[in-house]
């Protein structure tokens, strides 16, 4: 069996409406995180918008600026613009969440 890695942008994070407004302040979204899927696949990611995340479903376990984290449904985090992270979905069920990067 092959194993396809989803598209980042395609299949697993849905904007909601920044790119209809691409000068706006706010950019929110969802994003489905299918199980056993690390964001980003390797290494970290980081961002010029300070990101805030609700889950909707399931548990991600990550790190964010080096320090290791868990965020389960109904839980927040934030993450600071610029911060490296990275976080899996080790469940067996989608993780789903929506977020707002907001500018710094």
């Amino acid at each position: 069996m092959k194993k396809t890695t989803p598209q980042v942008t395609n299949d697993i994070v849905q904007n909601l409406f920044h790119d209809q407004y691409p000068h706006a302040e706010v950019k929110f979204g969802y994003v489905t995180v299918p199980a056993g899927e690390r964001l980003p696949a390797e290494g970290t990611n980081a961002h010029e918008e300070q990101e805030y995340s609700y889950l909707l479903k399931g548990t991600l376990r990550g790190e964010s600026n080096g320090e290791s984290y868990e965020i389960s449904a109904g839980e927040a985090s934030f993450i600071p613009a610029g911060e490296q992270h990275w976080c899996v979905n080790e469940g067996n069920e989608p993780v789903e969440l929506v977020f707002a990067l907001v500018k710094a």
